[in-house]
């Protein structure tokens, strides 16, 4: 057996949930990545919702979806995951399988604009609301800054809260690795 890393148990994860025909969110668009990787899962009949506040990010997002010819299957919203039910449309909420967050900053972008955990919290409620049973949100925490060890410790907190009966919760991190490694937090409605 060997161990996956961060990113490509985030990816596992969201396969189990995403098919084709469904919606997903990225609530951080970024570069782009996972974007294209949820517009793959949901194929033609589905669609992806993409959140991020930097305009860098949603255009880095249309050229990579452009290239991989999946833009027509996502909505990028330059505006921020917090307001996720006012641009998901009602029909398309219940639809909603499969969620992803990349807490921390853009990389390669300015290191002063931040996830924070008020959004991020608002963002998870939104979605755990509307979610249909087994619906996936994969929060992948990077707290190797100031602000992502505040942000990181309310999530976990909150994740920890989160009666049994209403979600399974996944911690999955390598706990010997130096320099604040990146973790996921998984939430999985019951």
């Amino acid at each position: 057996m060997k161990l996956q890393g961060i990113l490509p148990f985030a990816r596992y994860l969201l396969e189990q949930a995403v098919k084709p025909g469904d919606v997903a969110v990225d609530c951080t668009m970024g570069n782009g990545h996972d974007t294209a990787f949820l517009a793959t899962l949901v194929g033609d009949s589905g669609h992806v919702y993409g959140f991020d506040i930097q305009a860098e990010a949603i255009t880095a997002t249309r050229e990579r979806l452009t290239n991989e010819a999946l833009l027509d299957r996502v909505t990028l919203i330059h505006d921020g995951h917090e307001r996720l039910n006012e641009y998901l449309p009602i029909e398309r909420q219940a639809q909603v399988a499969g969620a992803i967050f990349n807490l921390g900053y853009l990389p390669g972008g300015d290191k002063d604009i931040v996830t924070n955990p008020a959004t991020t919290l608002a963002a998870v409620e939104q979605l755990l609301t509307f979610m249909p049973k087994g619906g996936l949100i994969v929060l992948v925490i990077y707290h190797g800054h100031e602000q992502g060890k505040i942000e990181r410790n309310e999530v976990v907190a909150y994740a920890e809260g989160l009666n049994q009966k209403n979600a399974h919760v996944l911690r999955y991190e390598f706990v010997n690795q130096t320099n604040n490694p990146p973790f996921i937090i998984a939430i999985e409605k019951r």
